[in-house]
């Protein structure tokens, strides 16, 4: 199955934030990770005050490990998932986020990732609530499905 994928992050080439996996069918995944201590300007203004901008029952506030595992848990009983994202940064730090330690990955047989450019379409523009990872990556999956028909 497909999961549509976005992320929040302390700036280009900063800190994973929080993670937002829509899935095709079925229940969506989100995961807030312990804030960075110096948040970027705009970061601090467009993306903080929207973090916890889900509902209650995806209020999900993790540290980076624990986070891992529990993503592992949701897609591990999926066989065969893939991760679908507009943004190569997205897939970049999902993968190194799923590394809960240098020499240590979780425990995922097998998952698959396919980059999507989508000219055009931006997920703030199309999300509930933009720059919130659970609702971009909704809007995401919106778009990508209704082009399918």
């Amino acid at each position: 199955m497909r999961y549509f994928l976005d992320t929040e992050f302390n700036g280009f080439g900063g800190a994973l934030m929080s993670v937002g996996l829509a899935a095709e069918h079925g229940e969506d995944y989100y995961v807030a990770l312990p804030l960075p201590a110096a948040v970027e300007p705009w970061v601090e203004r467009h993306v903080v005050p929207y973090l916890f901008s889900v509902p209650p029952e995806q209020d999900n506030r993790l540290d980076r490990i624990a986070a891992a595992h529990d993503i592992a848990r949701y897609l591990g009983a999926d066989p065969d998932p893939l991760i679908v994202a507009d943004w190569p940064e997205d897939i970049a730090l999902f993968c190194r986020l799923l590394m809960p330690a240098a020499t240590d990955v979780v425990d995922l047989p097998r998952i698959g990732f396919d980059y999507v450019r989508t000219p055009g379409f931006a997920t703030a523009r199309a999300s509930k609530v933009p720059h919130n990872a659970l609702h971009d990556a909704r809007a995401l999956r919106d778009h990508l499905l209704a082009l399918e028909g």
